[in-house]
């Protein structure tokens, strides 16, 4: 680990770390919260992957709804009107309303294949934002002089990498520039997730094995027809096994690569100086 112990960690003059874990657990509101404290740069990779690598997929399919209103074609077509998204670290609905969810179409499902199609583009650009993380360290200190930086990634990372793999290219190039640190849940957290999911389905971005497994059975289980499966109901059912097969690979990662705090030690974290001794107290002591 780039900080070997806590004397190190609190010693130094530019911290790093990369926060990792489901959504919902704090990653972005403590990223929010050290760049409020104004020496901290917060980069977001879901934001990077929705605008530099996804914006003109997200913008495209926008444009594709609106050439089918007769009125908004016409005014497309003679450039009258400008589409665009308007993604920010805290609303990455664009970015979900471009991946979508598989199904029936009346329900506003898509076809599997082009739902399939939607998961490898976010995959590629995943794993591209992934690596632009040392750009942005980098950037964050010639040009903008923030003393620290934080990593805001997304909650598919345990997807793109191999935790278990000593040699993963991108693990190991994270771990000399960053200290991994996995915001862990409980059961109770677990359930809470579910059951704000339960009450808002979302997109997300899925390993293709596991996707193509849970598209399967599914339908094994519930006997629907690709085209008449119902989309809500369906990510719905395929959240909590995908809680299920993350959490394994986020313990991983922080076992090889990290350290491990949890949701309940986060929400406590009020500031920087919180943030720092939180770390710090994983963290293990300077041997004498």
């Amino acid at each position: 680990m780039i900080y070997e112990d806590r004397l190190g960690w609190l010693e130094a003059r530019q911290k790093r770390v990369l926060l990792f874990g489901m959504s919902g657990l704090g990653k972005t509101h403590v990223s929010a919260m050290l760049r409020a404290n104004g020496d901290w740069y917060h980069y977001s990779v879901d934001y990077r992957i929705g605008t530099h690598y996804m914006g003109e997929h997200i913008v495209d399919n926008f444009k594709r709804q609106a050439m089918q209103v007769p009125f908004l074609r016409d005014l497309l077509l003679s450039d009258s009107i400008f589409i665009g998204s308007n993604i920010t670290f805290h609303n990455l609905s664009p970015l979900s309303t471009y991946m979508g969810k598989p199904g029936d179409e009346g329900k506003g499902g898509l076809p599997y294949g082009e739902y399939r199609r939607r998961q490898a583009q976010h995959e590629r650009a995943e794993r591209a934002a992934m690596w632009d993380t040392f750009r942005f360290i980098d950037r964050a200190r010639d040009v903008y002089g923030y003393p620290h930086f934080v990593c805001d990634s997304s909650g598919s990372i345990c997807e793109v990498v191999n935790p278990d793999d000593p040699e993963d290219p991108l693990l190991k190039a994270l771990a000399d520039r960053v200290l991994m640190v996995w915001i862990k849940g409980s059961e109770a957290y677990t359930e809470e997730l579910i059951r704000r999911f339960d009450a808002d389905p979302k997109p997300m971005y899925y390993q293709p094995g596991f996707i193509d497994g849970a598209w399967a059975g599914y339908r094994s289980e519930t006997g629907v027809s690709e085209s008449n499966v119902d989309p809500d109901d369906f990510v719905r059912w395929t959240f909590a096994r995908a809680l299920a097969h993350r959490q394994p690979r986020y313990a991983s990662i922080a076992r090889n690569w990290g350290v491990t705090v949890t949701a309940d030690q986060i929400a406590d974290v009020r500031d920087s100086a919180d943030f720092q001794a939180l770390v710090g107290s994983v963290l293990p002591s300077r041997a004498t």
